[in-house]
């Protein structure tokens, strides 16, 4: 799968190195010509000849001293792709802040090639404000992530931090170097909808638009041909094309005209609209007793519903019980649907967190922990692509 690609495997010091030595040996199984940096700290954990009898190269462990007067651009113009396993907090912050003190530093700023971040250590260090900050300013630079993933830690403590394995990584390798023709195309639809009661006044609900922009964001990370249909104005990667939308009855105007192999439908639609509303603006001191309201377009079945139906993702805010979801799955007719109580704390609408639950047709339940909205963009692009190449 990768015969005649270029990896740079880039080992940074924490006791997941071990893991990497295998990584390397299975990146050279499927056919890679890898050579690996070990920072100082790396070596702490792992040995030199360790990597260089598993990939026949001596690993580069100094910007000083080598052979080469600037190893440093020489392996970043040599990397047709550079994996960082494990990326330490401190090594997302030197990324993160341009910094280049050291071989690997100096390498990811030179380079032009992706850069695939593994991160890996203790849950309070990935939790802390500040990783989460490089993690957000890397993501924006285009540098794509894989796990970390929950499990037992040094010290015997257990929770988020624990390095990606070494196949997931090198499945990841694999989808970022082998062309696939023409780019997926991927419809997201986000925020909630505003109906208008009057100029002034409307219907709506609570949803910020984060979910969905984080998902259009992955997507286009990923290289997909991706298009936003929003009411939010939150900022999106360059090519990330945006329609702006407010009404139920204009995004499905705008989803109707757009034709997709995947659709994630992640906008909170108003199910309702005001049947009539006024075109100027309702004066207090005459009163409003009562709006009458009207249904609103089902927009996730008239995507279901076309001829050459996409992948269909479809969305569940709730509260309470799973049950009402799970109907909804199997109801709705969608490939996934992905739950959500948006009454529980760290969940709800406008969070910068999630703790969502994956319905499959079937009612079987995939239940995620919390995380970033960010990192729920990774795992649900993830589980997407897989279907979807499974399914040819």
């Amino acid at each position: 799968m990768l015969g005649g690609r270029r990896v740079l495997l880039a080992v940074s010091g924490g006791v997941a190195a071990y893991k990497s030595a295998y990584l390397a040996r299975r990146l050279v199984e499927a056919g890679a010509d890898v050579r690996v940096i070990l920072t100082e700290s790396a070596l702490e954990f792992v040995g030199p000849q360790t990597f260089a009898a598993i990939t026949g190269t001596q690993p580069y462990t100094r910007l000083f001293g080598q052979d080469s007067v600037s190893p440093h651009t020489d392996l970043a113009r040599w990397a047709d792709l550079i994996v960082v396993a494990p990326a330490t907090a401190a090594t997302l912050s030197r990324l993160a802040h341009g910094l280049s003190d050291d071989l690997l530093s100096a390498t990811l700023i030179a380079s032009e090639a992706p850069i695939l971040l593994a991160p890996a250590m203790h849950t309070e260090m990935w939790e802390h404000v500040s990783t989460r900050r490089n993690i957000e300013t890397l993501r924006g630079d285009g540098h794509h992530f894989i796990g970390p993933d929950s499990g037992e830690l040094a010290g015997g403590d257990i929770g988020i931090g624990r390095v990606a394995e070494p196949d997931a990584v090198v499945e990841m390798v694999e989808r970022l170097l082998t062309p696939t023709g023409d780019a997926t195309r991927f419809l997201v639809t986000a925020g909630g909808t505003r109906e208008p009661v009057d100029p002034v006044r409307f219907v709506g609900n609570r949803s910020s638009g984060k979910m969905g922009h984080a998902i259009a964001n992955e997507a286009a990370r990923r290289g997909m041909d991706v298009t936003l249909v929003t009411t939010s104005d939150l900022p999106v990667l360059p090519n990330v094309k945006v329609v702006s939308v407010e009404t139920a009855r204009e995004m499905l105007d705008a989803v109707t005209a757009i034709d997709t192999d995947v659709a994630v439908m992640a906008a909170a639609v108003a199910d309702f609209r005001p049947t009539s509303p006024s075109e100027t603006k309702l004066a207090r001191s005459e009163g409003l007793d009562t709006i009458a309201l009207e249904p609103n377009p089902d927009i996730l079945a008239s995507v279901v519903a076309r001829d050459h139906a996409p992948f269909v993702v479809g969305f569940a805010a709730e509260t309470g019980d799973i049950t009402r979801a799970i109907e909804k799955a199997q109801a709705k007719n969608v490939d996934l649907l992905v739950y959500n109580d948006v009454s529980e704390p760290g969940s709800g609408f406008g969070t910068d967190t999630n703790r969502v639950v994956v319905i499959e047709p079937s009612g079987e339940t995939d239940p995620w922990p919390v995380m970033s909205k960010d990192e729920v963009a990774v795992r649900l692009v993830d589980r997407i692509m897989d279907q979807v190449t499974a399914r040819g």
